[in-house]
């Protein structure tokens, strides 16, 4: 069996090289019995699972032949999508993931998540992550009509984009307090978020954090039922 992590896609209509880049994958992998983690930041932007188009339609197709095969897909929010549900995912027979969640390959445990949760530090981005996802705020938001919330969703882009610009490179790291901690009852801790790909030691234990995807590949991590957790390698993924 293949385990495949992937994560901060940030999937749009306006990158559709990165789009095409995600079928591929899901045409690479169909016949690998796969089970397929997206920890986060799947799209761009996520304004409800109402919302429908073209490219949407398309990627559903992908996802339906790809379960088809015999294959699983799980999802966890993102700071991007944290409004993406069960709801989107029951049109493939996706699973939605936990903010946190634990899953066990051999005698390996191994933590998944985002990875904003890590990024103690940014005490503005942590109390707004608070209030967004309070779920009265989100079911009020959901309840607007598309176009409003398609407003909202650009406001917030760009307001993160500025913000990014004048915050230093540390503070939108993790806390190394924060991984020991998320460490406590794992061997292995896979996130996203921070577009730092890269392996870390943490005493006898890792972290793995997942590449964003660019305009021509992804640092992705790939492991097989029968790893050795001494041998894990980000791969990169062309498209």
């Amino acid at each position: 069996m293949t385990y495949l992590f992937i994560s901060d896609l940030h999937l749009s209509p306006e990158h559709p090289r990165l789009v095409r880049g995600f079928l591929a994958l899901l045409e690479q992998y169909k016949n690998q019995n796969t089970q397929l983690y997206i920890l986060g930041d799947w799209f761009n932007a996520w304004i409800g699972d109402d919302f429908t188009a073209p490219w949407l339609d398309e990627i559903v197709h992908a996802l339906k032949d790809f379960n088809a095969a015999g294959n699983h897909i799980y999802f966890q929010v993102g700071n991007r999508d944290f409004a993406l549900g069960q709801k989107f995912l029951n049109k493939f027979d996706g699973h939605l993931l936990n903010d946190i969640d634990n899953i066990s390959i051999g005698s390996i445990q191994i933590r998944l998540e985002h990875g904003d949760l890590l990024c103690t530090d940014d005490v503005s981005y942590q109390k707004f992550r608070k209030i967004i996802r309070n779920p009265i705020l989100l079911g009020f938001l959901k309840s607007l009509p598309i176009s409003f919330r398609q407003k909202i969703a650009n406001g917030f882009r760009k307001k993160s984009a500025e913000t990014k610009q004048v915050k230093s490179y540390d503070i939108m790291d993790v806390n190394q307090t924060a991984v020991s901690l998320a460490l406590k009852n794992a061997d292995l801790l896979i996130h996203g978020h921070t577009h730092r790909p890269n392996i870390h030691q943490v005493a006898d234990k890792k972290r793995i954090v997942l590449g964003d995807w660019r305009e021509h590949d992804a640092q992705i991590l790939e492991i097989q039922s029968d790893l050795d957790f001494k041998d894990l390698k980000l791969k990169t993924w062309h498209y």
